[in-house]
């Protein structure tokens, strides 16, 4: 495959599980860009993809790509269910906000740090990470993040205009 082709292409990460209530949304705002995708095409090179969180499942899935966003549940105490936090990594490792953190058992930071650690990172790291009410077993997100993910979904289809355009 051409490099510049390989270049230009975008990815989005959609970190989640169907069967755990709002740690589903990842997948939720990817499968909202699918239905959206189906009235208006993405970008050609835009990719979506679903993982369970799995450090080379992240890595493989922005391996290559101009533009990485990954959207996952977190945790924050005190919370506020369905409060979008956008993060931007451009090659420095920075913090997430205190007192968020991923519902995963291995944090994204430690996946963005191994992917330091390879070579594997993308050109730009867009995380949203969207704050859960229950990510105890069960399917079905909280009515709260429920109501971020098409919003979410729209911002998104921004950060891929921009990004396509030229813009951050």
């Amino acid at each position: 495959m051409d490099d510049s082709a390989v270049a230009e292409r975008i990815a989005v990460i959609g970190v989640g599980n169907d069967y755990r209530h709002d740690d589903g949304v990842g997948w939720a705002v990817v499968a909202g860009l699918v239905q959206r995708g189906k009235r208006r095409p993405l970008p050609h090179g835009t990719r979506l993809t679903r993982t369970d969180g799995d450090p080379t499942r992240v890595i493989g899935a922005w391996d290559g790509v101009r533009l990485a966003i990954v959207v996952d549940a977190a945790r924050s105490h005190p919370g506020r269910p369905g409060h979008v936090h956008r993060l931007r990594l451009d090659g420095a490792l920075s913090q997430p906000p205190r007192a968020v953190t991923s519902s995963h058992g291995f944090p994204l930071e430690d996946t963005v740090r191994l992917a330091h650690a390879l070579d594997r990172m993308p050109g730009d790291l867009l995380v949203y990470a969207v704050e859960a009410a229950d990510t105890s077993l069960g399917s079905g997100l909280s009515p709260q993040v429920a109501a971020a993910v098409g919003p979410l979904v729209h911002r998104i289809e921004g950060d891929i205009v921009r990004h396509v355009l030229g813009g951050r």
